[in-house]
């Protein structure tokens, strides 16, 4: 008995070590993913500027343009400015304001970062005249857990929330101005939280790939190490067994 438990066990260790390789595997596989992944997104970022027009036209959905440098040229709009605190610096706001294109349609332009005291803070104004732009096209953001606390601010850049403030027609997606353009707006850039880039799907795969074989291996240990023990039985039984008369 004490043997067929040890075989089961032996059977059982080696099981284990063997899946837990390959979920390390799988982990490493992810990683992998995910690191192409963000390496995709920041190489589309670096991709030469396209006009905001032909990645985003007003009222369309962008098909292929979020996470991509743009250009756009517009007035800013004054009376839409709003204010988005940003929850890991309290004090700190974004300031998003509408860019009145040649077409009437609006974008809504984070122009960046600023500390603003008080506890009813007023955007800085945005300068004035035909602006030349450029930033980071990103998509309406989830609405925050964190809700406005005064009249002129929103939990995040939502385009659903804006889009009852602002006239339409409105752009599809939000710009977030470079450093040089936040700078020139006497501001800090405001961060950036790229879409997720596509990755080499086969490396998800891969990982999938390795969990699944760690699970099949554990599932065959189980039925290994049962064999073993229905084996051991049975060979007892068989000998403790009493002789039949043909046997003698």
């Amino acid at each position: 008995m004490l043997l067929t438990r040890l075989k089961q066990l032996l059977v059982v260790v080696v099981a284990l070590a063997i899946a837990s390789g390959m979920v390390r595997l799988g982990y490493w596989q992810l990683d992998v993913y995910r690191d192409q992944a963000d390496g995709y997104a920041l190489q589309r970022a670096a991709e030469p500027a396209r006009p905001l027009a032909e990645v985003a036209p007003p009222g369309e959905l962008s098909q292929d343009g979020y996470g991509r440098t743009v250009t756009a040229s517009g007035r800013y709009e004054p009376g839409t400015q709003l204010l988005v605190p940003v929850v890991e610096r309290p004090g700190h706001y974004r300031v998003v304001t509408a860019l009145v294109q040649s077409d009437d349609s609006r974008v809504p332009v984070v122009r960046g970062e600023v500390e603003l005291p008080g506890e009813a803070p007023e955007a800085p104004a945005p300068p004035e005249g035909e602006q030349q732009l450029a930033g980071i096209l990103l998509p309406s953001e989830a609405s925050s857990e964190t809700p406005p606390t005064a009249d002129g601010q929103l939990g995040s850049v939502r385009l659903s929330e804006i889009a009852q403030l602002w006239d339409p027609p409105l752009v599809n997606g939000f710009v977030t101005l470079d450093e040089a353009g936040a700078a020139a707006n006497g501001m800090a850039h405001a961060e950036v939280t790229l879409p997720d880039g596509e990755g080499q799907l086969r490396n998800g795969g891969y990982a999938l790939q390795w969990w699944v074989f760690a699970v099949f291996g554990l599932l065959m240990a189980g039925f290994i190490a049962r064999d073993i023990g229905r084996r051991d039985v049975a060979a007892r039984e068989a000998a403790a067994a009493p002789a039949s008369p043909a046997d003698v």
